[in-house]
């Protein structure tokens, strides 16, 4: 699969048989609904979870392309419009894009899954604090 922003090839991650595409180049990630699916352990969870962001109006950040079916990505806002953080998601449901960082600011307002189970299995796959999405590759 290829990166959503540098179109590089990105890698595989695999810990508990789920998997998790990172790009070495920008640091970006992609998480689509099956990976969520498996992390929170159920499908309607995953699907509730990605369609729980609010579309961003007026965003002039370039449109990112889905490195599942291609087409071009909608900007979401996630959390407080304060301190909201933009993301990418798939308009066919295949998945989110985190920029480098955003992963990680996303976790931290809490929003992703109340029982912690994301920013547990991130922590652990990434070698790194629960919400630090910065791997060590092997």
């Amino acid at each position: 699969m290829d990166c959503a922003i540098c179109r590089n090839p990105m890698i595989t991650l695999e810990l508990d048989n789920v998997e998790t595409d990172y790009c070495l180049a920008c640091r970006g990630i992609w998480l689509d609904s099956g990976e969520l699916e498996q992390l929170l352990g159920d499908s309607g969870k995953a699907q509730e979870v990605l369609r729980s962001f609010q579309p961003a109006e007026g965003v002039q950040e370039k449109l990112r392309r889905c490195p599942i079916c291609g087409k071009k990505m909608e900007k979401v806002l996630v959390g407080p419009e304060s301190s909201s953080v933009l993301l990418d998601r798939c308009r066919k449901g295949h998945g989110l894009w985190f920029d480098r960082g955003e992963l990680e600011a996303v976790l931290q307002m809490g929003r992703f899954d109340s029982q912690k189970k994301i920013p547990s299995f991130l922590g652990k796959m990434f070698n790194k604090p629960e919400t630090n999405p910065n791997p060590t590759p092997s």
